[in-house]
C-alpha cells in the first residue's frame, strides 16, 4: 500500500478522491522540482513514487550500518543556479562541500598528477609530464569556459519546438514571436564569439574527444585524465564522434557561483532531492511513496486524465508530468494505440543502451597510494577529487570500451573513485570511509556470464579492487561491505531503462530540439495533458533540476492559457 512521505492533513479517502491540477510520476530531484513550481503558481500537486524512498538517482542510502552511500549520482555541479536559487534549497537544508583538489590520477610508475582550481598547482603538476602542456591547460580551460557561457541560456529554457496542435491565428503569432527572440539571441551570441571561436566550438561538438585532447596536449596522463569526462556514462569511446561535447561537463556546472567546480554533498546526494522535497511540500506539495504508476488514464477524446497505480488506485487529473524515461513513459505507460506510429517508433529505436556500473563501498581506513609516499590516517589532497584508476592512456579507455563491445566486462576496468567522507562527517563512523566506484566499462548482457549470478557479480568486482590494490596497496583488506549495481540493477531498482543513467544516451543526434525524439523538444507529448520532465528531455542527464523545472513552466503556461 502507498504511503505519505510526510504527515500531511489530507486524508487516505480525500487522497484518492481528489481531483488534482497535476500529478507528477516520480520522485527524483527533477520530479520533485516540477512539483514545487508547479505548486508555487498555486496548483495542487500530488507526486508518485514507486519506491520507499524519495530522490531516484540522487538518493543516500544506508545500505551497510552506519555507512550512508550516494547510491546513483555521487556529485554536484550541474544543479542550476535558478533551481537552487527559486527553490531557496540552502534555506531547505542543501549544504554543498567543494572539493579542492578536483582530480588525482596515481600511475603505475610512482608519478602521480593533481588538477583542481589552484592555477599554480596545476602548471607545476602538469609540468612533470610536459611543460608545454602546464601552458597551453589554463588556455583550454578558458576556451571551454566560454563555449559553457554560450551555451548556459539554453539550459534554462525550452527548445523553440513547432506547434504540436492546431492553434488560433493569436497563438501561432505568439509562438513565432517567441521563436525570432530566441534565434536572434542566439545569433546574437554567435557573431560575439567570433568566427574563429565559433569554428573551434563547432569542432568541439562535432569531433572526436581523442582529437580534440591530442590537438591541445602531448602528456598521455593528462590527456587521459581529461577524457574520462567525454565517456562517462557512456557506451561510447575518446574516438566515438561528437563525444568532445562532453568535456564542456569539466567546467559547465558551478559550486557557490564558481565555475567548474564540483562538490559533495553533505548527507550523500539524497540532500538534494530532500531539500528539494522541503521547497515542494512547503508550497504544498503531497508526496507518496510505495505509489507504482502502471497506466495512465486516456479519456475518450485521447487526453490524459489521470493514473492508474500497481494495487488498483485510480487518481484523477487532466495534467500528469512523467520524470520516468521516455520508453517506460511511452511505451509501457500508454496504450499503444493512443500515439503516432512514426513517434513510437522513434521512442522504442532510441538509445538507451549503457555500460556502467556502481559500487560502493564501506571501507575501515583511506586507501594508501604508493605514489604519494604518505601513511597518514587523515585525508590528504589525494583523497579530496575523483580518483582516475585504470586510465594512464586514452588507449586503455579505448581497450576497456572494446571489451564491452565484445560482449565481456572490461578485463582493466576504468574507474572513478571518489571518497565523499573525506570532506562529509555525517555518512560514516569516524576514521571509517564511503567509497563510490564508477565503473566502466560492463555490457548489460555479458556473453561470458550473467549479472544474476552472485559468483560473476562477485567476480568482476573484485576485479575492480584488484585493481585499485595495484596503486593503493592494502585497499582489499580495507573493506568491510559494498553494494553493486550494474545496468540490469539500474533499470530494475531505480527504473533506468537498459541502466542508462541519462535516460537516454546523450549524443548530438539526443540533445535539444532532438531530445527525447523530433518534434517533442518541449516537455509536450503527443498525448494532450502529458509532458515528460525528466532527464530524458531537454537538456538531458546529469543532476541539473532543469528538465523538471522547464517542463513545469510549460504546463504552467498551458494550464493559464486554458483558463
Amino acid at each position: 500500500m502507498w504511503r505519505r512521505q510526510h504527515t500531511t492533513s489530507i486524508s487516505a479517502l480525500a487522497f484518492i478522491n481528489h481531483k488534482w491540477d497535476a500529478l507528477v510520476i516520480g520522485a527524483g530531484h527533477n520530479g520533485l522540482t516540477a512539483a514545487a513550481y508547479l505548486a508555487r503558481s498555486g496548483l495542487s500537486v500530488a507526486v508518485l513514487e514507486r519506491r520507499h524512498v524519495i530522490g531516484g538517482a540522487a538518493v543516500t542510502e544506508e545500505l551497510v550500518p552506519g555507512f550512508k552511500f550516494s547510491r546513483c549520482s555521487y556529485l554536484q555541479s550541474l544543479l542550476r543556479p535558478t533551481v537552487i536559487k527559486e527553490l531557496e534549497l540552502g534555506r531547505h537544508g542543501l549544504k554543498l562541500l567543494k572539493r579542492n583538489p578536483a582530480s588525482f590520477t596515481p600511475c603505475v610508475d610512482g608519478r602521480y598528477l593533481l588538477l583542481g582550481t589552484d592555477k599554480t598547482l596545476n602548471y607545476s603538476e602538469i609540468s612533470k609530464f610536459s611543460k608545454r602542456d602546464a601552458e597551453a591547460y589554463p588556455r583550454y580551460e578558458r576556451e571551454l569556459e566560454n563555449f559553457c557561457k554560450f551555451m548556459d541560456p539554453l539550459l534554462d529554457s525550452s527548445p523553440p519546438e513547432k506547434l504540436q496542435e492546431v492553434a488560433s491565428f493569436n497563438s501561432r503569432m505568439k509562438d513565432n514571436l517567441q521563436k525570432s527572440v530566441f534565434w536572434a539571441q542566439l545569433m546574437q551570441r554567435a557573431v560575439s564569439m567570433g568566427q574563429k571561436e565559433l569554428l573551434d566550438f563547432m569542432d568541439l561538438l562535432l569531433s572526436p574527444a581523442s582529437k580534440v585532447l591530442n590537438n591541445w596536449f602531448e602528456a598521455d596522463v593528462l590527456k587521459a585524465t581529461l577524457a574520462t569526462d567525454a565517456v562517462i556514462g557512456t557506451t561510447g569511446s575518446v574516438s566515438t564522434p561528437g563525444s568532445g561535447y562532453v568535456l564542456l561537463h569539466h567546467v559547465m556546472g558551478e559550486t557557490d557561483g564558481d565555475r567548474g567546480i564540483w562538490s559533495f554533498v553533505e548527507g550523500g546526494m539524497g540532500s538534494v532531492s530532500l531539500a528539494i522535497s522541503r521547497a515542494a511540500e512547503e508550497a504544498g506539495v503531497t508526496i507518496v511513496t510505495e505509489a507504482e504508476v502502471s497506466k495512465l488514464i486516456i479519456d475518450d477524446s485521447g487526453k490524459v486524465s489521470g493514473v492508474l497505480l500497481a494495487d488498483g488506485t485510480e487518481l484523477h487529473s487532466s495534467v500528469v508530468l512523467s520524470n520516468a524515461t521516455p520508453y517506460k513513459t511511452f511505451v509501457e505507460f500508454l496504450p499503444q494505440n493512443v500515439l503516432p506510429y512514426e513517434f513510437l517508433g522513434a521512442i522504442k529505436n532510441a538509445d538507451y543502451s549503457s555500460a556502467t556500473t556502481k559500487i560502493n563501498l564501506a571501507v575501515e581506513k583511506l586507501p594508501q597510494f604508493h605514489c604519494c609516499k604518505l601513511n597518514s590516517p587523515d585525508a590528504g589532497p589525494q583523497h579530496m577529487g575523483t580518483i582516475h584508476i585504470g586510465a594512464e592512456r586514452m588507449e586503455e579507455i579505448e581497450s576497456a570500451r572494446l571489451d564491452s563491445l565484445n560482449g565481456i566486462p572490461s578485463r582493466r576496468p576504468i574507474i572513478e573513485m571518489t571518497i565523499p567522507s573525506a570532506l562529509d562527517k555525517t555518512i560514516s563512523p569516524p576514521g571509517k570511509h564511503v567509497i563510490n566506484l564508477f565503473i566502466q566499462y560492463t555490457p548489460y548482457k555479458p556473453s561470458d556470464g550473467s549479472w544474476e549470478d552472485s559468483e560473476y557479480r562477485s567476480s568482476f568486482a573484485q576485479r575492480c579492487f584488484d585493481l585499485i590494490e595495484e596503486y593503493a596497496p592494502g585497499f582489499n583488506s580495507s573493506i568491510i561491505g559494498y553494494d553493486m549495481l550494474t545496468p540490469p540493477d539500474l533499470e530494475r531498482e531505480i527504473g533506468l531503462t537498459g541502466g542508462n543513467i541519462f535516460h537516454g544516451a546523450m549524443g548530438l543526434d539526443s540533445l535539444f530540439l532532438m531530445r527525447p525524439v523530433k518534434g517533442c523538444s518541449n516537455y509536450r507529448t503527443p498525448v494532450k495533458g502529458l509532458y515528460l520532465c525528466g532527464s530524458g528531455a531537454h537538456p538531458g542527464g546529469g543532476v541539473m533540476g532543469a528538465p523538471g523545472r522547464n517542463a513545469a513552466l510549460v504546463a504552467i503556461q498551458d494550464i493559464k492559457a486554458q483558463i
